[in-house]
């Protein structure tokens, strides 16, 4: 089994029913990734492949082979944060924090799809999301200023081309 894990080639040698929440986090070694239900419920277990987000809880390893795969590990280009992660911090979104790499992970992917996303979109993106603590107000305030940061960096980068 050969895939790409956070811009890195990957060969592993496992069933090809284990689902990639355990190879990730078993086989590889990442444990940022969360455990929740079981059953793609929760979400706590999201990960991109090829920038979606999905259950990795319910995603048989085979289904990613020759594909990427993308962790909360693999969010951050180097040292410099993704601006969803900046914004979870600027807003001190998490308090237990166990759902927290599977929230940022949907919210990330929302953004990727939809630069300036309503209300509504992030309610939709994010259903499938559950924090037991409740800082739904939070996450959706994180959201929306991410995405102002997103903004703000493409119109820095275009003024820069121009």
């Amino acid at each position: 089994m050969e895939f790409r894990l956070n811009g890195a080639p990957v060969t592993l040698d496992v069933d090809e029913d284990t689902p990639l929440l355990w190879v990730i986090r078993d086989e590889i070694g990442l444990t940022g990734t969360k455990f929740g239900c079981g059953k793609g419920l929760c979400g706590a277990c999201t990960v991109h492949l090829n920038g979606q987000a999905i259950r990795s809880c319910i995603t048989p390893v085979s289904v990613i082979a020759g594909q990427s795969i993308t962790t909360i590990e693999g969010l951050a280009d180097g040292d410099v944060l993704h601006p969803v992660q900046t914004s979870w911090i600027e807003n001190n979104v998490p308090q237990c924090g166990y759902c927290q790499s599977g929230q940022l992970m949907s919210a990330s992917a929302l953004l990727a799809k939809n630069a300036q996303p309503s209300d509504e979109d992030i309610d939709m993106a994010m259903s499938g999301n559950i924090c037991r603590c409740g800082t739904y107000p939070r996450i959706r305030k994180a959201i929306k200023q991410a995405a102002s940061q997103i903004a703000q960096a493409s119109d820095l980068a275009y003024e820069i081309k121009v």
